[in-house]
């Protein structure tokens, strides 16, 4: 019994706290705040959104002109001067379809002929020329040139862009001179074909050689052909073409990597790890 009598007078001590507090915030006006503030603070229930089905086949598709069949004219086509062509002629284009060309088995013609200096049997008087500008801008990078000429250039057996050379007496590039050969590309003395076509950069990075030297030795040998007759043991054509023949993963940009160890060029980092390679076996 006296646990259960302090029981009930705590109770009652506690519910006469409850009872005090509760009419002290309401002489202060504090409950009637509270329950305003809920009021401004509580959203109202949102209505239900009716669902109306939309009748597709009733409405007309909206098509692109393309699909309509309605193509812009060429002046609002947004192309680049390289597919243009014209950024660097004073002349019109250089196609086939514009009769620039003359009919003839060219194939032929050119396995007679370097690499570096493909035929092109342009007809007298159509032989466009570069604009001033262009001019200015072929000779301001001699490494792998400046302007990309998809008719007139050649392709460099490593980087694959047909541009034309920065060499300032390049009478092809310079002047379009179909009959001359490209100064700013090699030519091998055994294939003379594509795989001996290196520009200057390509050269000198990635197998370690100058032009000026190249062009010197009429007996100069490009990397293809010297590893394919055996003629420097472990010396290899770094190219991607050349080394997925050989299920070889390209080295991308190698040279950072060769020179930081010490290496002439790619080629030279190449030699040195298949040697060791093989000594390793």
């Amino acid at each position: 019994m006296g646990r259960l009598g302090m029981k009930t007078d705590y109770e009652e001590l506690r519910n006469a706290r409850i009872l005090e507090n509760q009419a002290r915030l309401a002489g202060l006006g504090l409950q009637k705040t509270i329950t305003e503030l809920r009021s401004i603070t509580s959203k109202p229930q949102s209505e239900k959104k009716k669902y109306n089905k939309v009748d597709y086949f009733s409405t007309p598709l909206r098509r692109s002109d393309r699909l309509k069949g309605n193509t812009p004219p060429e002046s609002e086509l947004r192309r680049s001067g390289r597919l243009n062509e014209k950024s660097c002629y004073s002349a019109p284009p250089a196609k086939r379809k514009l009769g620039l060309f003359e009919e003839g088995d060219v194939e032929e013609d050119n396995e007679k002929r370097p690499a570096n200096a493909p035929l092109l049997r342009v007809k007298d008087g159509l032989i466009p020329h570069l604009t001033p500008e262009a001019l200015s801008r072929r000779c301001t990078s001699k490494d792998r040139g400046t302007i990309y000429d998809p008719i007139f250039g050649i392709c460099c057996h490593f980087c694959r862009q047909k541009k034309l050379c920065g060499e300032e007496d390049c009478k092809r590039c310079g002047d379009l001179d179909t009959d001359q050969p490209c100064l700013g590309k090699t030519d091998c003395s055994i294939c003379h074909s594509t795989n001996g076509v290196l520009c200057r950069g390509c050269l000198k990075v990635r197998y370690g050689e100058e032009l000026e030297e190249v062009r010197a030795n009429k007996g100069w040998v490009c990397p293809h052909c010297t590893e394919e007759k055996g003629i420097n043991p472990y010396w290899i054509c770094n190219s991607s073409l050349c080394l997925k023949k050989r299920k070889m993963a390209p080295t991308g940009i190698a040279i950072f990597r060769a020179r930081e160890m010490g290496y002439k060029s790619v080629a030279h980092l190449l030699m040195d790890q298949l040697q060791q390679t093989v000594k390793g076996k």
